[in-house]
């Protein structure tokens, strides 16, 4: 019978989401975890990669065992078993078919920034100091909007079939840290949220896209620039990757 597993990581002690040899990913960590709590070999197939030290929420995986699995019981099991960095949110039956990967309409990622030095947001979000120009780097979001060939932002090396990608939502809004909220000081435009979600993502995409914004809301390029990049084809005309620890992949729809 074929299992979905949703579930939360912190990345910040895993190479990413892939089995790698000599190095911890989350896949091995779960598929060690699951073939313990059910005594019996398990492999387990997730939604998509997620490079060394990048974040998610609501991850989705499947896998095959036995008909009789009690899933409320193996969750508890799984949670006690993993790591701190790992979080089962549920365990369910899914459809003899399901694929956590192939059957995904599209996923969501956020990458969060924050202006000022904040020792409270910094194992998750990427201090840039330098003045930004939201409303520019909003412009050229515009542009990634549609079906492109992204290859532009594809780190030098990668295997993927297709460069293609359809993004449909891509857009930097304001946000209100938690701790902030409750303890009462205005920060008002410090921190800085980034989302973008499409069909599917290039080997460190969504981190070269966030370097690139971040040149243009600085100044160093028009909003303009972001259809010249996706025009060259050319993984050296966009900008620096930005650092994967504030990166998170929030959702997977189906």
């Amino acid at each position: 019978m074929r299992y979905s597993v949703t579930l939360s990581y912190d990345g910040s002690s895993f190479s990413g989401w892939q089995i790698q040899p000599n190095a911890p990913s989350v896949q091995e960590a779960l598929e060690s975890a699951l073939s313990l709590a059910l005594r019996e070999k398990v492999t387990v197939t997730g939604a998509g990669r997620t490079d060394a030290g990048v974040n998610a929420c609501g991850y989705v995986a499947h896998f095959d065992a036995a008909d009789d699995i009690d899933t409320a019981s193996l969750g508890c099991k799984l949670n006690a078993i993993l790591p701190v960095f790992v979080r089962i949110h549920e365990v369910k039956i899914a459809e003899p078919e399901f694929h956590a990967r192939f059957d995904a309409r599209y996923r969501r990622y956020n990458y969060f920034i924050h202006r000022s030095k904040d020792p409270f947001v910094r194992h998750y979000s990427y201090l840039y100091t330098f003045p930004l120009d939201v409303e520019a780097m909003n412009e050229a979001c515009k542009l990634l909007l549609g079906t492109h060939d992204f290859s532009c932002f594809e780190k030098t090396g990668g295997n993927s079939k297709t460069s293609i990608c359809t993004v449909f939502e891509a857009s930097w809004q304001p946000y209100e840290p938690t701790h902030v909220r409750i303890m009462g000081y205005p920060r008002g435009g410090d921190y800085l949220v980034f989302t973008i979600a499409a069909d599917r993502f290039l080997r460190n995409m969504v981190r070269a896209v966030v370097g690139t914004l971040l040149d243009i809301g600085r100044g160093r390029y028009e909003p303009s620039h972001m259809a010249e990049v996706l025009a060259s084809q050319d993984r050296c005309a966009a900008g620096e990757s930005v650092p994967g620890h504030a990166l998170f992949l929030s959702s997977v729809k189906y």
